[in-house]
């Protein structure tokens, strides 16, 4: 009797394991009728009880009994969850076209930077970064900044230990490119900067693309002609530039570049203020002054350096008017921009 007891029990919790690992209606109806059918092997060891003597027999059929009811409360209760399952699946209509994923697509200042970049490429530049947290010495000291300098002010800049902070321009990358590489030197440097600075066209964080051209013989005609060419390939072949005088501590003598309007063309309108010029970077021949910190002979080379805020350079050819849609990560405006 202890032989047929206990071969009830492995049959009742073969039939409960395999239940519970039904990944599907139709596999837990196999298993039903593998176990529960007329032919199943409960069924056929139901009719096997007859040959029980009649002492062992209650015992057996009782524990029989006992083993089809767990197998049949399991069966239903697993059945009905695969019913709820079922109904809660939404109908699948095989007539409907297929459902595309959205693609991603570059932001607009990735794009901005990239296009620059391959433009100034093209005009014989190299791509060369730095890192974003600088020391004082090549943030400023070696680019010619005075001690008593406004930009080195709390203010101003902002600081994240002795003699460390956040990069304010990405000019550092000069000296540090000079430093390890003997002229000529035809660059840009693109990346990140940070300033206190923070208003519907300035953000405390934002993008700069530096340039630095030292060669024999560079003069301010040369500067004039990459940014003409600059202005040509970005904005429109048409687009004309002009330069200011202006003050860096880093280049001498020192201009601001200005192109014609983007909207008006340099007829004066409401985005230029009337003047017709929109100001688009600052520049300048290199200060004698720097080639001391790197080692160069300023009587065997020459160079300029520019400026371009990539931020400011996409709100003036696209006619955005708040650099804050630029951070913002609202895709109905960066969509358009796909």
């Amino acid at each position: 009797m202890n032989d047929v007891l206990k071969n009830i029990e492995d049959i009742k919790l073969e039939a409960l394991i395999a239940l519970r690992g039904a990944s599907s209606a139709e596999e837990l109806e196999k298993l039903r009728i593998e176990y529960l059918g007329t032919k199943g092997r409960v069924t056929d060891l139901m009719r096997s009880l007859g040959a029980i003597s009649k002492e062992d027999r209650p015992k057996v059929g009782q524990a029989a009994n006992k083993a089809k009811e767990e197998i049949t409360l399991l069966h239903k209760e697993i059945q009905e969850n695969f019913k709820n399952v079922k109904s809660e699946a939404p109908a699948l209509d095989v007539t409907l076209p297929g459902r595309k994923p959205a693609r991603g697509h570059q932001h607009l200042i990735t794009k901005t930077m990239d296009e620059i970049c391959q433009i100034f490429g093209k005009l014989g530049l190299s791509i060369v970064e730095g890192p974003e947290v600088e020391t004082d010495y090549y943030n400023f000291e070696a680019l010619n900044f005075p001690p008593n300098h406004p930009s080195r002010d709390m203010q101003e800049t902002l600081f994240v230990g002795d003699k460390l902070l956040l990069r304010t321009h990405t000019s550092p990358v000069q000296i540090r490119t000079m430093e390890k590489t003997k002229p000529p030197v035809w660059i840009v440097v693109p990346g990140k900067t940070f300033r206190r600075d923070d208003d519907i066209t300035h953000s405390p964080m934002f993008n700069q693309i530096e340039g630095l051209v030292v060669d024999k013989g560079i003069t301010m005609a040369d500067l004039k002609g990459v940014l003409t060419a600059f202005a040509a390939a970005f904005f429109s072949p048409d687009t004309k530039i002009r330069l200011r005088p202006s003050f860096f501590p880093f280049t001498e003598p020192s201009a601001e570049v200005d192109i014609a309007c983007v909207l008006c063309g340099g007829q004066g309108c409401r985005l230029c203020k009337g003047s017709g010029w929109l100001e688009l970077l600052g520049s300048g021949m290199v200060d004698p002054a720097l080639y001391g910190f790197v080692g160069y002979d300023p009587n065997e080379v020459s160079g300029f350096a520019f400026g371009l805020g990539v931020d400011r350079a996409a709100m003036l050819k696209y006619g955005l008017t708040n650099i804050r849609h630029l951070y913002e990560g609202d895709l109905r405006f960066s969509r358009q921009f796909s």
